[in-house]
């Protein structure tokens, strides 16, 4: 049981923010930016962080609270790391309207909420959460609308989740991991990044979805901008090449479609790409066998005619 105190504080700065000999305490704490506390078995926090008023990154991971501190008296804070720790509930965070990256992975959440007032928000980390067996994350829509405009980066890996429709409200996302979840709907998943203009990175391996035939292709048509899906970078010539293979297939598939609506049994310039099974060749007469290669006496070739003489 370790309580957060002036002394512990004072150990947790850098090597450039020691107190100098003549420097009270107290003007010593205000002018703290950054503190390194992590990995300290601390379990409170208790009034002495609020002295800290210029605190603008503060590192709490790998220690054993219970829930999010108070901290409505450093407003000042951008960066809130509390990873690997017991919370169940976020909660406190509304005063905190500067905060744009919160780390909270591997603690006990078990739905996103509490974060209405932070329009600043740019990165939200709460992968692996340890739930109680049966459930998964759940995303609160009131919480979800009002970082949907700010919110750049989600992690949302290792949550038992079956469905990612919650965060279709997250258009301006610029990376989302979703890597190590239940999803299997590739139909669901295509409406959800399919108006993500600005996605760049996606990772999904470990979804069932993953073993799904042409699994890489179709994503990479279904994400217009992507860049990197699951670790790997993806080739202009193959995003060229895919998104040019749909094209033309949407265009045949409007034909066909069009062809039926006025009643004729045509298909236009050809059947829709890869989806008629191949016409069998019948035999032919010999006398329209195409020719073939083969070598003469001076090991030139010379194309034969099968042709009949007339």
């Amino acid at each position: 049981m370790v309580k957060l105190t002036i002394d512990l504080i004072a150990r947790g700065t850098s090597g450039y923010t020691k107190k100098k000999r003549d420097e009270s305490m107290q003007h010593y704490l205000k002018r703290l930016t950054h503190l390194y506390l992590e990995d300290r078995c601390i379990d409170e926090v208790g009034e002495d962080l609020s002295m800290c008023r210029n605190l603008t990154v503060l590192y709490l991971y790998d220690n054993q609270l219970l829930r999010i501190p108070t901290l409505h008296h450093n407003q000042h804070l951008t960066m809130l790391y509390l990873q690997n720790n017991d919370i169940h509930k976020i909660e406190n965070l509304s005063p905190l309207t500067r905060l744009t990256k919160l780390y909270l992975g591997g603690n006990c959440i078990t739905v996103i909420e509490g974060l209405d007032k932070l329009e600043n928000l740019q990165e939200l980390h709460i992968e692996n959460q340890r739930m109680p067996p049966g459930e998964k994350l759940l995303f609160d829509p009131r919480t979800m609308r009002a970082i949907s405009s700010s919110l750049q980066v989600l992690n949302i890996a290792g949550n038992n989740l079956d469905s990612i429709r919650d965060i279709e409200c997250l258009r301006n996302l610029y990376q989302l991991h979703a890597n190590d979840n239940l999803l299997t709907d590739m139909k669901e998943l295509a409406h959800v990044i399919g108006g993500m203009f600005r996605l760049w990175r996606l990772d999904l391996m470990g979804n069932p979805l993953c073993h799904k035939a042409k699994y890489r292709d179709r994503v990479i048509v279904m994400a217009k901008n992507i860049d990197v899906l699951d670790g790997k970078e993806i080739s202009e010539t193959s995003r060229r090449f895919l998104h040019n293979w749909h094209d033309a297939r949407e265009v045949q598939k409007k034909r066909r479609e069009e062809n039926l609506r006025k009643g004729s049994g045509e298909f236009g310039d050809g059947a829709l790409l890869r989806e008629l099974p191949p016409v069998k060749d019948h035999p032919r007469p010999p006398h329209k066998i195409p020719g073939y290669m083969m070598p003469d006496n001076n090991l030139h070739l010379k194309k034969v005619s099968l042709y009949a003489c007339g």
